[in-house]
């Protein structure tokens, strides 16, 4: 029987661009087995096969984009048909533009669609590192499967345009001196190491907002000495129920409080440069150290939830980050983010704003430390735990960032105060 093979639901994703086509004509698949990959500006996506069969027709070409329902390809569903010859996959549709591929940087100039999309292989986060980086991805050659063009092509492109002017010339369209090239072999023993693919994902993001927004960092400190031994109370009694209360829980809370009586932290940056997108709703991202790399998770709707809620989303988003579990939708719509290195250590830190958000938070591990108390007139132990502010200077100053971390200690130094 021949059956239409659709995407199926990947969330609030619409016109996700397809990175490679993984089937021929012919080949003969199982359930499950993927089909073809997808990417967005947030995350990759097999899609994988309904049913077991043959695949008798593809209709779609890499570089093409696809929603939910979209129709990608044609199965024998009984699998009987002996296979056709394979056909190549079509080239990427020339009508397709670099535009779905990657969001433009906040009040940035709309990026130039590249001269050679037709016929030139590549993913939407390497051609938005090539035009970052001012160059026509149509001259790049392609190392990568079916001359797929790779992030490391553009670079070493970069390289053989730029030897003139490595030491200390300009190269690319930002005006920005290109780093000398060394072969580090003349030293010693070297190996290339493969980036993990989150990693190559979320680097041009990060480079992105590096460039684009003026980040100040505003440092603090809390008292969450009684806070702390409530919230071990809390955790005793969630382990013989299987989850954890830990810190993040509480200061998402304390977050959303602040947010609420400093909404322009919960905002982003208008197109136009001249107004806040001001969001009457709150999502917190939490950043995830995973194998494959930095994931930022969202709690939605975290001023409707309480602490016991918020600490089984916060457990079941976490596994799902470090088994390569989470889904597009798992990772959309946040408002503002925390990082935090509680767990490793540090003193403080300065957190890259996840743009298009204006403001990150970011945690480092708490230590007692002697503080005045006024009452008995002498020194006292207590739990104090840095909190390390970054926000976009275009929006938030510094004064208004200051605020945010006092409200955020007075809150967290009395854990009845997240009640309020």
């Amino acid at each position: 029987m021949t059956t239409d093979v659709t995407v199926p639901d990947i969330g609030d994703f619409n016109n996700v661009p397809v990175v490679t086509i993984l089937v021929s004509v012919g080949d003969r698949v199982a359930v499950e087995d993927p089909l073809l990959e997808l990417e967005s500006d947030k995350a990759t996506m097999e899609v994988p096969s309904p049913m077991a069969g043959v695949i008798k027709e593809i209709k779609v070409a890499e570089g093409d984009t696809v929603s939910m329902g979209s129709v990608i390809m044609v199965m024998d569903a009984e699998g009987d048909a002996a296979p056709p010859a394979p056909v190549p996959v079509a080239e990427a549709k020339a009508e397709t533009t670099d535009a779905a591929a990657a969001p433009a940087p906040t009040a940035a100039p709309a990026p130039v669609v590249d001269s050679g999309f037709s016929k030139s292989h590549a993913s939407p986060s390497v051609r938005a590192f090539a035009r970052q980086l001012d160059i026509d991805i149509a001259k790049v050659n392609g190392t990568g499967r079916k001359g797929r063009i790779l992030r490391e092509d553009v670079t070493k492109f970069l390289k053989s345009t730029t030897a003139s002017t490595a030491t200390g010339g300009v190269a690319g369209g930002m005006g920005i001196p290109q780093m000398p090239v060394v072969d580090f072999s003349k030293f010693g023993p070297v190996e290339d190491v493969e980036m993990p693919r989150v990693k190559k994902l979320s680097g041009p993001a990060l480079h992105r907002a590096w460039l684009n927004i003026p980040h100040v960092t505003v440092d603090e400190e809390a008292d969450i000495t009684d806070l702390d031994a409530y919230r071990k109370e809390l955790d005793a009694a969630a382990k013989e129920q299987g989850y954890r209360v830990t810190l993040l829980s509480f200061v998402i809370k304390a977050c959303v409080s602040a947010l609420k009586d400093h909404w322009e932290l919960n905002s982003s940056i208008h197109p136009d440069g001249d107004k806040l997108i001001k969001k009457n709703f709150y999502n917190i991202g939490f950043a995830a150290d995973t194998p494959q790399g930095l994931m930022v998770p969202v709690i939605k709707d975290a001023d409707r939830k309480g602490i016991v809620e918020i600490s089984k989303e916060l457990g079941s988003l976490s596994l799902a980050a470090r088994e390569g579990k989470l889904k597009g939708p798992d990772m959309q719509g946040a408002t503002f983010t925390i990082s935090s290195l509680g767990g490793i250590g540090g003193t403080g830190f300065t957190p890259i704003v996840n743009a298009p958000e204006v403001a990150i938070l970011g945690l480092t591990r708490a230590k007692m430390a002697p503080v005045w108390d006024k009452g008995s007139e002498t020194f006292v132990p207590r739990l104090m735990q840095p909190l390390s502010l970054s926000f976009d200077h275009r929006a938030i100053d510094g004064a208004l960032g200051a605020r945010f971390n006092a409200t955020l200690k007075h809150l967290l130094g009395d854990v009845r105060r997240l009640m309020l």
